[in-house]
């Protein structure tokens, strides 16, 4: 049994339900938390009774785009050390993640319909949660004294305009776009190859746990540019047209109409991958990542896509291996919202115009699936001690989860606030000095990372244990 779902429940200490909006990334791992505090929790979620655009089930925690939690290297990269911290608090997230793995090289990916399914299984079977479905539209009611606004960047209309009402703010949105996902047996193998990037193994993974399809010929790799960049794109709306992405994940079309090579330096680098079919290294490169257990689905990585769908089907048929390729998925766009955070909220994540209201996940302007659910830890560790009349301590900034915090509510300028994946950008430095080596100029920036993480990590059990101690 799962680490997580085996853990012992803690007694009931308070009859006063929390109520949680949403039943996404953050919402699930706020309730999960919760609960094992002891409080009950009410978890609202609209699905099935009402769909969203991105939406396909009505399980918790279901994984919209990619399949992937990213690197889960917890000494060298920032959202593998938000991993390890979260595995540290008990994360139901995590676990489900763990179990349900599948090969991804350095990065941890997960069979996305296995992962969902346990973890609405685990909050259906938890005692102290309440699972209703329906929308909550508008404001909650009033006699909700303690609510988690978890909605995520599809967030239905009538609680998005109620919410805006409250803090007299405008909408601040960005366009989120889907990767498709190709049948594996419609790949042609004898072009395309196994491989990870610099033949690196990942959790669950062998180093060979990409598919990957070459480029030998640059004429080929412009014509597909051009393709790209002439293919014919999904018409947004009036109201939609002035709506900014989100640099962290631009259609694949966005990024090749900023010049003919900005593919070939990014998600289509070919660089520690060798090709068996060609005598050379490939021009670029384009890989495919498992997507279920079964092996049997692979997503495109970084093409995220707003052509229109015959398009697609045409264009990435241009791909050497990808031919005769079947879809069992292709991509879409849809408009994302979030609030302006460090304007709106305290450092608790409580809504300042309206205290009673806490908001987790990526409504909060945090990016990425778990960071998102790192918000929701948060959240309803927060919103717990509250409901039991202890006093709230944030994780320090040292930490994944801190820096996080602090970004999204006190340390980014209102003016300019954008989501934001972690990143060692929002940690305070390390002392350089102590980690120069004898005769060099510049600290090596491995060494750099791992002493952000190794604080971090030490700094994290404290605060974790402290908690521990107070329960």
């Amino acid at each position: 049994m799962d680490k997580a779902a085996a853990a012992p429940y803690k007694p009931l200490m308070t009859t006063k339900a929390v109520h949680i909006i949403g039943a996404g990334m953050a919402g699930s791992e706020a309730a999960w938390q919760l609960a094992q505090a002891g409080v009950p929790v009410a978890l609202h979620e609209m699905r099935p009774v009402r769909m969203t655009e991105a939406h396909q089930t009505q399980n918790c925690a279901e994984l919209v785009c990619s399949n992937s939690f990213r690197s889960d290297d917890a000494e060298h990269n920032a959202v593998g050390l938000l991993h390890e911290e979260m595995r540290r608090a008990d994360s139901l997230i995590m676990a489900a993640a763990d179990r349900h793995k599948v090969p991804a090289g350095a990065a941890l990916a997960v069979d996305r319909d296995a992962f969902s399914e346990m973890v609405t299984k685990t909050l259906h079977e938890h005692p102290r949660i309440t699972i209703e479905r329906g929308e909550v539209a508008g404001l909650p009611p009033a006699e909700w004294d303690s609510v988690i606004i978890a909605t995520g960047p599809l967030t239905s209309p009538a609680l998005t305009a109620a919410v805006l009402e409250l803090t007299n703010e405008q909408s601040l949105a960005f366009f989120d776009a889907i990767a498709p996902i190709v049948f594996k047996d419609s790949i042609d193998m004898d072009k395309a190859w196994f491989q990870s990037r610099y033949d690196k193994p990942g959790p669950g993974g062998t180093g060979k746990d990409y598919i990957n399809c070459g480029f030998d010929d640059k004429e080929d790799y412009y014509a597909f540019i051009d393709a790209l960049i002439s293919g014919e794109k999904t018409e947004f709306k009036d109201w939609e047209k002035d709506t900014p992405y989100f640099e962290g994940c631009l259609p694949i079309e966005v990024m090749a109409e900023r010049g003919r090579d900005t593919l070939r330096f990014g998600p289509m680098k070919p660089v520690g991958l060798t090709s068996p079919h060609m005598d050379r290294r490939p021009w670029a490169v384009v890989q495919l990542r498992q997507d279920n257990a079964l092996g049997t689905l692979y997503n495109i990585v970084g093409f995220q896509t707003k052509l229109k769908y015959g398009e697609q089907q045409r264009i990435f048929k241009m791909i050497p291996g990808l031919e005769n390729a079947e879809f069992a998925r292709l991509g879409g766009i849809h408009r994302n919202t979030f609030l302006n955070s460090p304007k709106l909220m305290d450092e608790t994540l409580r809504l300042k115009a309206m205290p009673r209201l806490r908001f987790a996940g990526q409504i909060t302007g945090c990016e990425g699936y778990v960071e998102s659910a790192a918000v929701g830890l948060m959240t309803g560790r927060f919103a717990a001690a509250e409901a039991l009349g202890r006093d709230i301590s944030t994780p320090p900034v040292t930490t994944a989860m801190g820096a996080l915090l602090n970004h999204i509510t006190t340390g980014a300028d209102a003016e300019t606030f954008q989501p934001m994946n972690v990143n060692f950008g929002l940690f305070p430095p390390v002392d350089e000095a102590a980690l120069l080596q004898p005769g060099k100029k510049k600290v090596d920036s491995k060494d750099r990372k791992r002493a952000y993480t190794a604080r971090a990590l030490q700094d994290f059990d404290g605060w974790i244990n402290a908690l521990k101690r107070a329960a």
